[in-house]
């Protein structure tokens, strides 16, 4: 378990790794649920991120948890505590953003994939929703 691939409709791969050592649960439940497949939307307000709220349900602890996300970094809302607003919501940061309540995350594009991502994900922001398949790297 090192990590997983996005894959858009048009063919393109973009490739996480784990934050293993941070994030441990998170990972391995996520891990667990691949491979998934969902539309992702461009987020309103929270920033550079595409987002969806359907998200595979991790009844897991919250770690690593912030409201502050880096680019490239992917985070998703637990099923608990049920206070918190992104529950079932996952995300991934291109650029600068900032989440309405704290998420785990749990993973990061390879750093020679940040620049594919940050295509992909402003295709979001032009054209609208998209279908995004996760698998497990290989």
């Amino acid at each position: 378990m090192t990590g997983f691939t996005i894959k858009t409709k048009d063919g393109e791969k973009i490739r996480f790794a784990y934050y293993i050592s941070d994030a441990p649960v998170t990972s391995k439940a996520f891990d667990d649920a691949l491979p998934y497949t969902e539309t992702f939307y461009h987020a309103k307000v929270s920033g550079e991120e595409i987002w969806t709220d359907k998200a595979p349900e991790l009844n897991i602890i919250q770690e690593n948890s912030s409201v502050f996300i880096q680019a490239g970094e992917v985070v998703i809302g637990p099923i608990g505590p049920f206070r918190n607003k992104v529950i079932k919501c996952m995300g991934i940061m291109y650029g600068e953003g900032k989440l309405l309540d704290c998420g785990n995350i749990f993973a990061k594009v390879y750093d020679e994939d940040l620049s594919s991502l940050k295509v992909v994900c402003k295709k979001f922001w032009s054209e609208g929703f998209h279908e995004l398949t996760f698998e497990k790297l290989d």
